[in-house]
């Protein structure tokens, strides 16, 4: 498949993607990330390999783009729930009572 990373034309198949990537060690995720083969790859480490290029020089976007239009699976930032407010020791009382407190 023929696609455009960083301005540059690639040919790229499923098959050389996966030897590309064969004997590369996953870094930490910590961001969108392309599952290839059965190991869990940060999307900038998978284009910078197949691309050759510096991280720098293209976007997730792209690269996501790509490697699902090959078949791999991509996952975005994992969500992370937002951790509730912690009341004051007076808005606690105040939520307690009833009473909406003013300053």
């Amino acid at each position: 498949m023929r696609c455009v990373i960083a301005r540059f034309p690639f040919d790229l198949t499923k098959s050389g993607v996966l030897e590309s990537m064969k004997d590369v060690k996953p870094e930490e995720v910590l961001g969108e990330s392309v599952i290839i083969g059965r190991r869990v790859y940060p999307v900038k480490q998978v284009g910078q390999v197949i691309t050759r290029q510096d991280r720098r020089d293209f976007s997730i976007g792209e690269v996501l783009r790509a490697m699902t239009q090959l078949g791999f699976t991509c996952r975005g930032v994992p969500r992370t729930a937002v951790p509730p407010r912690i009341l004051s020791p007076l808005e606690q009382v105040s939520a307690m009572l009833g009473v909406p407190m003013t300053a």
